[in-house]
């Protein structure tokens, strides 16, 4: 097996993002310690926003206190995701364009009055609390709606339908890309439970990266100049991935065939040397160890493939999914 000597733009971008999500981790410290000692429930959305307005300046941290304390303390509702098909979404008509900024306004407030009470909800009902926050104190913030990748039957597919929201927030002269949703924690739809789990990798996630598992309706929203085929051609990245520390350099590609190939293989760069890989195809379930050779800073193995081996392909680091391959005869 040969090093590749080009890093795809991707690569480069999760390069930067992981170097620079390291020096976030500890430059928000201060403030997710502030936010640990927050109430856990207050009365109102103004309420939150004058205590977070109060203790923090910048906008930076001001986005960051929301974004920590609706991820630490608002639970995923897995019983209303599994009734969302049976309730049709409110819609609401309008004359102008300000009739309709007041609507869609006051529709989140709502939205975000209701969370705060329940203290649980879906995509939407975060998308809507973090966006009323961040007007009461004083950001500028968008709601995206779009298609995210967070099963194995979504390699391959174009987006469609739209199933997620997330947010879009200004600081200084420029939009970042925010899923307080998913920051929060690990909803097994299969399953039917839910695992809190703080993951901070969703805070100014570069647009390449958000780009992994979420497409928005409005293509501009991508901020990048990828396409919904691109998209669909991506393997399916596991959320323990993007705060991982390391990047999965080859294959980019999510989908093979095996009468054109008998083999994958995988560089991965800083990987840790004593990482334990394993790998799963779903139409067998064993668990394969893996053994790595290192040179440089990349870990270097091949999986071989079968006419066994059809279905999906994931790859577990220290017993954690972190990215999966569909595989076709």
């Amino acid at each position: 097996m040969q090093i590749r000597s080009k890093v795809s733009t991707l690569v480069t971008c999760l390069l930067v993002f992981l170097i620079t999500n390291f020096s976030y981790s500890q430059s928000y410290a201060t403030v997710d310690n502030a936010i640990a000692n927050y109430p856990k429930s207050f009365e109102s959305p103004q309420k939150l926003a004058e205590k977070i307005n109060t203790d923090f300046k910048t906008d930076e941290e001001k986005a960051r206190a929301i974004f920590t304390w609706i991820a630490t303390n608002i639970r995923y509702d897995l019983k209303a995701y599994y009734s969302q098909s049976s309730n049709p979404r409110i819609a609401y008509s309008f004359s102008s364009e300000e009739e309709r900024i007041q609507k869609e306004q006051k529709f989140r407030q709502d939205n975000a009055k209701k969370l705060l009470r329940t203290k649980k909800g879906v995509c939407e009902d975060y998308a809507s609390l973090f966006h009323t926050l961040c007007e009461f104190v004083g950001l500028k913030c968008m709601t995206i709606t779009g298609t995210s990748k967070t099963v194995l039957n979504h390699i391959g597919k174009l987006p469609k339908a739209s199933d997620h929201a997330w947010n879009a927030v200004k600081v200084g002269e420029s939009w970042r890309l925010i899923d307080v949703t998913w920051a929060s924690g690990i909803a097994n739809l299969e399953t039917g439970k839910m695992l809190q789990k703080f993951n901070d990798a969703y805070f100014f996630t570069p647009p390449a990266i958000f780009f992994l598992n979420h497409f928005p309706d409005d293509k501009r929203f991508t901020m990048t100049d990828k396409t919904a085929e691109d998209f669909a051609a991506l393997p399916l990245y596991y959320g323990t991935y993007l705060k991982s520390g390391y990047e999965i350099i080859t294959p980019e590609q999510g989908i093979f065939s095996l009468k054109d190939t008998p083999s994958i293989v995988f560089q991965i760069a800083d990987l840790p040397e004593n990482s334990m890989v394993a790998y799963v195809f779903s139409n067998d379930g064993n668990i394969v160890p893996v053994k790595f050779q290192h040179q440089e800073n990349n870990a270097l193995f091949e999986i071989p493939l079968t006419k066994r081996n059809r279905g999906y392909l994931t790859i577990y680091v220290n017993n954690e999914s972190v990215v999966a391959y569909k595989i076709q005869p």
